[in-house]
C-alpha cells in the first residue's frame, strides 16, 4: 500500500457517516476538523470525544477538532468531505463554498437526489462551486455502515472522479488495512447507485417485517438491481458500476444489514406504524424516505419503469398497506427477465 503524507481534512456534517469518516481519517493519521450543525454536538466531541446524537457508541479519535462554525473548520483543508443530508446539501454547501481553499479536493459522500433539479449530490456541488473545483471533484460511495467503518471492520468502497489523479489521491488518503478504496471514472453511476438503493432497502424492510422469507428478499434485491440499472444507464452510467461496490454491493448491504435505517423504516411500516410516527422517533430519518420521491421524479423524466420504488412510494405517501403492495408487484403482467 502506498504511503500517504498526512492530509488536512475537513468533514462537513457530523451525522453518523460524517462522524465515522472523520474518526477513520483521524485514525489513519490525518488532522481532521469536523463541522456539526448543532453547537452542543461540537462541544461534546471536543470535550468528551463522543457524538451525543449520532454514532453514540464510538469513542472518537481525540485529535478530531469540532466546531459549529464553517469558517473555523474549512480554511486550510486540502480535502473536504461533504456529508450533509441530501435535502440540506445545497444550502450548507453555498455557505461552505466561501471558505474553501483554492485547490482543495472536494469529496461528495452524501447519497441522494435533489428534489428541485434531480441532480446527484456531485452535480449539486458542480452547480454551486466555482469551475476550478469541478474536474477534481470526487464522489465516494459503497457498502459502508459508519459504525463498522469506525470499528475498523474490513470495508471496500469506490471513489469516482473525472480526474484520475484526484481519484488516486483520495484513494490513498483513505486507504488503510481495514478500508480499501477502488477508483472509477463513472461519477453518475457511483452516485446513482447510492441513491436508488435507499427506497429499495425500505422495500426489503417491509418484506422482513411481513416475515415473507428469504426467497422474497432474494427476488427483491435482484429485481431492485434491475430497476437501479435501468435508471442509471438512462442517465449515462456504465453497466459495470451497477454490478460493483456502489451498485450491487451497497444494495445488498442496505437491504440485509441490521444497521440500515432504510430497512428499519420498512420493517416499522410493515408493522403498521405511519411514516410520521417513524420520523418523530428517529434522530436522523432514513434518506430513502426522501429519495423515494426524487428517484421517481428522475425516472419520470427519463421514462424509466420503477415498480418496486413506486410501491414504496404508495406505502409511505399514500398509506397503502405493505401487504397489498407486495401482492400488486407479484401479480403484475408476466414478462421476460431480459426486458
Amino acid at each position: 500500500m502506498q504511503e500517504t503524507e498526512p492530509v488536512k481534512v475537513a468533514v462537513v456534517g457530523a451525522g453518523t457517516f460524517g462522524s465515522g469518516l472523520a474518526h477513520h481519517l483521524a485514525q489513519a493519521g490525518h488532522p481532521v476538523t469536523l463541522w456539526a450543525y448543532e453547537p452542543e454536538v461540537a462541544e461534546a466531541i471536543n470535550r468528551e470525544h463522543r457524538n451525543p446524537l449520532f454514532l453514540t457508541e464510538i469513542d472518537l479519535n481525540p485529535s478530531i477538532r469540532a466546531s459549529s462554525e464553517l469558517p473555523e473548520v474549512l480554511p486550510g483543508a486540502t480535502m473536504v468531505l461533504l456529508v450533509m443530508p441530501s435535502h440540506v446539501f445545497r444550502p450548507v454547501l453555498i455557505q461552505a463554498a466561501a471558505h474553501l481553499d483554492p485547490g482543495a479536493i472536494v469529496v461528495a459522500c452524501s447519497k441522494g437526489i435533489e428534489q428541485e433539479t434531480c441532480f446527484t449530490m456531485g452535480e449539486v456541488a458542480e452547480d454551486v462551486l466555482p469551475k476550478d473545483f469541478h474536474r477534481p471533484l470526487c464522489c465516494l460511495s459503497g457498502p459502508s455502515f459508519a459504525r463498522e467503518v469506525a470499528m475498523a471492520m474490513p470495508t471496500a468502497v469506490t471513489v469516482a472522479s473525472r480526474s484520475p489523479k484526484a481519484a488516486s489521491w483520495v484513494q490513498h488518503a483513505f486507504a488503510t488495512p481495514s478500508f480499501r478504496v477502488y477508483t472509477s471514472p463513472d461519477m453518475v453511476g457511483v452516485e446513482l447507485g447510492g441513491a436508488i438503493k435507499n427506497p429499495l432497502a425500505i422495500a426489503a424492510g417491509m418484506v422482513a417485517g411481513l416475515k415473507l422469507g428469504t426467497n422474497t428478499i432474494a427476488a427483491l434485491i435482484t429485481r431492485g438491481l434491475a430497476e437501479m440499472t435501468r435508471l442509471a444507464l438512462a442517465r449515462g452510467a456504465q453497466p459495470a458500476t451497477m454490478a460493483g461496490l456502489a451498485g450491487l454491493g451497497d444494495l445488498v448491504l442496505t437491504c440485509n444489514g441490521p444497521l440500515s435505517r432504510n430497512r428499519t423504516v420498512g420493517e416499522r411500516l410493515a408493522r403498521g406504524e405511519s411514516i410520521e410516527q417513524i420520523k418523530h422517533s428517529m434522530k436522523m430519518i432514513a434518506e430513502g424516505v426522501h429519495n423515494t420521491k426524487t428517484v421517481l421524479q428522475l425516472a419520470a423524466q427519463l421514462d424509466v419503469e420503477m415498480p418496486i420504488t413506486e410501491a414504496v412510494y404508495r406505502v409511505i405517501y399514500e398509506g397503502q398497506n405493505p401487504a397489498v403492495s407486495v401482492k400488486e408487484l407479484m401479480t403484475r403482467g408476466l414478462k421476460s427477465e431480459m426486458d
